[in-house]
């Protein structure tokens, strides 16, 4: 009896610590990342034709999990889903990871990750346009959402519109840094048409964490349904390289950084990391998922700064400091709403009522999401599906 009581107090504690756990590594496999595909870019790798590799080996890499291990569970594909996949396959794949690539090739790896932490403010004001967010401001949780997302925005500004000098960290190859910096680093012009496409970027991120949130309840499987985002997101990205790439000698790839980033990307920040944000938004929210985003900045900073020998500026630094700032009051707003109707519903087995997307011909319609869901509601076929 007392082995099963420890033994089962261990596996209480590992299901509490297993959402930062995932989170936290996926971070150290985003940093990774990062550094990786600038190396490839540097190399002639094209950011379409990434997007297109790399989708084709994280499905080759889940598909097989997903077929076996939720034969059973799968729920039946309708067309409402399938369009909704056909969105998130084009949100993520197609749309945030090229805007994202050609914004870090205007900036830097650094500076790009430091604007990913915008992406909990984009995520909390289309909450609130989609009404999944209420406001009290005469609660002080309700203001803090409010000064935090203008905190966080006001960073992003800072970062898009002021650069300032450079920070030499490296005492060993600041001479050769600043020789480089004199030729390669991008003019004012390229750096705030990167930073905006930075930020464009994280408007489609949190587009897919909505989507997907909303998905999951229709179809609760997460392996099957990462699976095909990467299948939708592999044909919808070959389109797209198609178009902007004619020359079809870009399609090569070598035994380099090239193919290594294919791969590491496909395997990490495509397949697992669809699956782990999945999981993980199911048990504890997006706000949950996007408040670890600071921790990558760090990480590809110190990466970045040794192994590219990147320049850090001053007004990354000024920026990155309030966007974190206002990150964490947002998050502390979230953690003291007194009632999560989302989570709790996630948590039962219930879902919120979303109007058929067949319907209106548009997928993903929530025109008629609401907060507060009546209880007879719970007992009908919506608590059953």
């Amino acid at each position: 009896m007392a082995e099963a009581s420890v033994l089962e107090k261990i596996s209480n504690g590992l299901g509490k610590v297993k959402p930062y756990l995932a989170m936290v590594s996926l971070q150290f496999g985003y940093a990774g990342m990062y550094i990786i595909t600038m190396v490839s870019f540097s190399h002639g790798l094209s950011h379409w034709i990434l997007s297109v590799y790399r989708h084709i080996i994280a499905f080759l890499v889940i598909a097989p999990f997903a077929f076996f291990l939720e034969r059973k569970t799968r729920p039946k594909m309708t067309l409402p889903i399938f369009l909704r996949i056909l969105v998130l396959g084009f949100l993520e794949p197609v749309l945030d990871q090229n805007l994202y690539n050609m914004g870090m090739q205007n900036t830097s790896t650094t500076f790009a990750s430091a604007t990913v932490n915008v992406l909990p403010a984009i995520t909390f004001i289309m909450a609130l346009i989609f009404r999944l967010e209420k406001l009290n401001l005469r609660k002080l949780p309700s203001i803090a959402k409010v000064v935090g997302t203008v905190i966080t925005v006001s960073g992003a500004m800072v970062m898009t519109l002021y650069k300032g000098s450079a920070l030499h960290i490296m005492k060993g190859s600041s001479a050769s840094s600043h020789q480089e910096s004199s030729s390669s680093s991008p003019s004012q012009p390229h750096w705030i048409f990167g930073t905006l496409m930075l930020i464009a970027s994280c408007g489609g991120w949190a587009s897919f964490f909505i989507v997907q949130n909303f998905t999951l309840k229709k179809y609760p499987a997460e392996l099957s349904l990462t699976a095909w985002i990467c299948l939708a997101g592999v044909f919808e990205s070959a389109i797209a390289s198609f178009i902007m790439e004619r020359d079809m000698s870009v399609w090569a790839l070598g035994w380099d950084s090239r193919l290594l980033a294919c791969v590491y990307s496909g395997i990490v920040c495509s397949g697992m990391a669809y699956y782990i944000q999945g999981f993980v938004t199911r048990e504890r929210g997006p706000v949950f998922v996007t408040s670890f985003s600071p921790l990558c900045m760090i990480i590809t900073a110190a990466l970045g700064t040794i192994i590219l020998s990147e320049q850090i500026y001053v007004g990354s630094i000024i920026g990155a400091i309030l966007i974190v700032s206002g990150l964490y009051t947002v998050v502390w707003g979230k953690s003291k709403d007194p009632l999560n109707t989302t989570q709790t519903e996630i948590g039962d087995g219930h879902e919120l009522p979303i109007k058929d997307g067949s319907k209106s011909g548009m997928p993903g319609n929530f025109e008629s999401i609401e907060m507060n869901v009546p209880a007879d509601m719970m007992k009908g076929p919506a608590a059953k599906s």
